[in-house]
């Protein structure tokens, strides 16, 4: 069994500007998002944690050095990466439906096999090397703890995936900036959402 403490990382600079889509572009954490992160150090300062893991962009390793208190060295996975958003990269929603709505409802109605933005990752991709990790986790941390710090789109993409959800409403789950989503592999079923935004 491993139970997994899943975040999305704190507020960033393209949050904090109207929303904008940040997919690989490594933007940086605000002050608020530092706080956000250092928050959540207080709520799991009872909780042993065996491993920490995140995203190799800034906003996420950055988050879980923080949230992780610096106890521990966060190891960097590139399957933890948030989407390619293509065109849609550093825009508003609004601009980029504006430039080509049949892009936006391509991808509503099937982002399983449309790449984001015209030319960024499509959910089964996501999907498939976040799975692709957490199989990997299961086997080194049976029995164990860890801490995981990734994005938006990524965590999503994944928990709708798990949880039998047609990938395209994926948006229907919110994971808030710096929240705790506690997830479960293993035991009577073989994957648990243990808690939500916590």
């Amino acid at each position: 069994m491993l139970n997994v403490y899943l975040l999305r990382h704190g507020e960033t600079t393209y949050n904090a500007d109207g929303n904008r889509y940040c997919g690989r572009t490594d933007a940086e954490l605000t002050e608020k998002g530092i706080a956000q992160a250092k928050r959540v150090t207080d709520v799991l300062s009872g909780v042993s944690i065996d491993a920490v893991y995140a995203s190799p962009l800034r906003r996420a390793y950055l988050t879980a050095e923080i949230a992780s208190g610096h106890k521990q060295p966060v190891e960097k996975d590139s399957r933890l990466i948030e989407l390619d958003f293509g065109a849609w990269e550093g825009k508003t929603r609004e601009e980029f439906v504006t430039e080509n709505p049949e892009l936006w409802d391509s991808w509503n109605q099937s982002p399983d096999h449309t790449p984001a933005g015209g030319t960024g990752d499509t959910a089964l991709e996501v999907v498939r090397r976040v799975d692709n990790f957490f199989k990997e986790m299961m086997k080194k941390h049976d029995g164990e703890r860890i801490l995981v710090v990734a994005h938006n789109g990524v965590n999503r993409l994944y928990l709708a995936w798990k949880l039998g959800m047609p990938l395209k409403y994926y948006r229907r789950i919110v994971q808030e900036n710096s929240s705790i989503t506690q997830i479960q592999f293993g035991g009577e079923e073989e994957f648990s959402l243990l808690k939500l935004n916590g």
